[in-house]
């Protein structure tokens, strides 16, 4: 803890300057959290050429980011079980505050905020009785204000239907505790789910997963502009059951669950990291860092449309028509439109598990 803080002291500063956009940032399309050749720990703004336009000292490992859809300023959240969040002034350079969990309280890696960025929401864990909970913070001071529910247990991402302030919530129903670490508590009787969940709390839809695959814990969200949500999964069970690690589910509470040819699907070893919808929308992606895959789908067919072969893949994002995607070998690749666009490798950085895109 000293540490953090003397790091943290050692960035902190204030500026009387007028406030700038993200056009003083570079204009990033996309925020990673990477590892630094040196070791140090840092959250990168990318270019849509795959440039690393900067790229700012964090304390520890993150996970996702939370882009302020007007200040150039980012959350980036610590990886789970974190009990901390820094927001940094991207422009800057400068932590412009830090998120410390309630008391009772940890952090999932993600959150997401208001429509007009006065709000931030986080997903969280109530310590005493393991369910999910939403933090609410006022971002003209990043103080909390408030809680909500999740409508299940560990939340783990979380987004925006688009044009609304309606929260998409991925419970992914698995209790956990920091005394335990990372380890799964309840997985006989686990359920996940995804809650529709308004900024005052009230439950507006929940889709609950199917008793066959019960032990199929929702993770990592996209939505589309038509409040389409794709939803990728990790599977709790035996790895040779094989069952889909893709869901999509529409407004009007319909579900799918798509699984690529047999033999590329075993690849995913039951674990898909990130997901994303195409820069046109027309087709959803998952990738996995195990088997070193990305997988994506016609979303009105849902047949197979565009394998990707790169060792540990996994932040994914929508591009000009297709999809951009990192790795933790430094790798920026495209895919569609950007196909003809040779892959950019940054050797100096690993890049972690979601790409952001702005």
């Amino acid at each position: 803890m000293a540490n953090r803080r003397a790091f943290l002291t050692g960035l902190l500063a204030s500026s009387l300057a007028p406030m700038p956009s993200w056009a003083d940032a570079g204009s990033p399309h996309y925020l990673s959290a990477a590892r630094h050749v040196s070791g140090e720990f840092r959250l990168c703004g990318l270019s849509a050429g795959g440039e690393i336009l900067f790229s700012l000292p964090m304390p520890d490992r993150g996970h996702a980011a939370a882009a302020h859809p007007v200040r150039p300023e980012a959350v980036a959240f610590a990886r789970r079980p974190g009990t901390f969040a820094l927001v940094l002034d991207c422009a800057r350079g400068h932590v412009r505050a830090e998120l410390d969990a309630a008391p009772g309280r940890h952090f999932y890696g993600h959150g997401v905020y208001s429509q007009d960025g006065s709000r931030l929401f986080t997903t969280e864990n109530d310590l005493e009785t393991l369910q999910g909970r939403i933090g609410i913070w006022d971002t003209a001071r990043y103080a909390r204000i408030g809680e909500i529910s999740s409508a299940g247990i560990g939340p783990h991402d979380l987004r925006r239907l688009p044009g609304s302030e309606v929260l998409v919530v991925a419970n992914g129903g698995i209790e956990t505790h920091p005394d335990s670490g990372r380890a799964k508590l309840n997985l006989p009787t686990m359920r996940s789910n995804l809650a529709f969940v308004a900024p005052d709390g009230a439950l507006l839809d929940r889709f609950d997963m199917p008793e066959e695959m019960q032990l199929s814990s929702l993770r990592h969200l996209a939505v589309g502009d038509d409040g389409l949500v794709a939803a990728a999964m990790q599977w709790q069970g035996d790895p040779i059951d094989a069952p889909p690690l893709l869901a999509l589910y529409r407004q009007d509470g319909s579900a799918a669950f798509l699984a690529a040819d047999l033999a590329t699907h075993r690849r995913f070893e039951g674990y898909a990291g990130s997901v994303a919808l195409s820069g046109d929308q027309s087709q959803a992606a998952i990738t996995s860092p195990r088997g070193g895959i990305m997988a994506a789908f016609d979303v009105q067919t849902g047949e197979q449309a565009e394998i990707v072969q790169a060792p540990d893949i996994c932040g994914l994002a929508p591009g000009r028509d297709g999809f951009v995607y990192t790795s933790g070998q430094g790798l920026v690749g495209w895919t569609s439109a950007f196909e003809a666009m040779r892959p950019v490798l940054h050797a100096s950085h690993s890049f972690d598990n979601h790409l952001i895109a702005l």
